[in-house]
C-alpha cells in the first residue's frame, strides 16, 4: 500500500500540494443504499410522502454537498467542479433506494470524496424526510465505483455493480 499522503515527514496533517500535478479531466462514480421498509418506499415511488418528492430533494441535497466538500472534509481541496450528477434509483424487489454519483472537472486533484459526499448527504436526506414513517432504515454500501484521470489513471471496482 502506498504511503498516507496527507501526513508529513512528522506525522502532522496536512493539505497535499497539488500545483505541480498535470491538469487532466477526472471523474469518479459513487453509490450508497438505503434500505427500508416496503411500506416506505411505495410513499416515495407514488408521490404520496407528505413531505413531497423525496427523490428530487435528495438529488438536490447531493448535488450541494459535492459542491461543499472541502467544507465538510478539513484536508480537501476546494474544487471548480464542472459536472455532478446524483440519481435515485427504487430497487423494488430490494426495498431499497440505490444511489448513484458522478463527479466531473478538469483539475489537478481527484473528485473521490466529491462524488462520496453527494452519495452519503443524498442518503442522510432521504433518510431524514422518511424517517417519520421508517426509524429502521439503514444506510448500506458507501463506496467509490469508478475514477478516472491523474497518474493512477482509470480504475473500476472490480464487484458487480448493485450486488450488494
Amino acid at each position: 500500500m502506498s504511503q498516507l499522503t496527507h501526513l508529513d515527514n512528522q506525522g502532522h496533517a496536512h493539505m497535499v500540494d497539488v500545483s505541480d500535478k498535470d491538469i487532466t479531466t477526472r471523474v469518479a462514480r459513487a453509490e450508497a443504499f438505503v434500505d427500508m421498509l416496503p411500506a416506505t418506499l411505495s410513499l416515495i415511488t407514488e408521490g404520496k410522502h407528505q413531505k413531497g418528492d423525496v427523490l428530487a430533494v435528495s438529488r438536490i441535497a447531493g448535488i450541494q454537498a459535492a459542491k461543499k466538500c472541502s467544507d465538510l472534509i478539513p484536508l480537501c481541496h476546494p474544487l471548480m467542479l464542472s459536472k455532478v450528477s446524483v440519481e435515485l434509483t427504487p430497487q423494488i424487489a430490494l426495498n431499497r433506494v440505490r444511489i448513484n454519483t458522478m463527479c466531473k472537472l478538469n483539475g489537478r486533484t481527484g473528485v473521490e470524496m466529491e462524488a462520496l459526499c453527494a452519495a452519503s448527504v443524498a442518503a442522510l436526506t432521504l433518510y431524514d424526510m422518511c424517517k417519520a414513517v421508517d426509524r429502521d432504515m439503514t444506510i448500506t454500501g458507501l463506496r467509490v465505483m469508478e475514477k478516472q484521470g491523474g497518474k493512477t489513471g482509470h480504475w473500476v471496482v472490480d464487484t458487480p455493480e448493485g450486488n450488494e
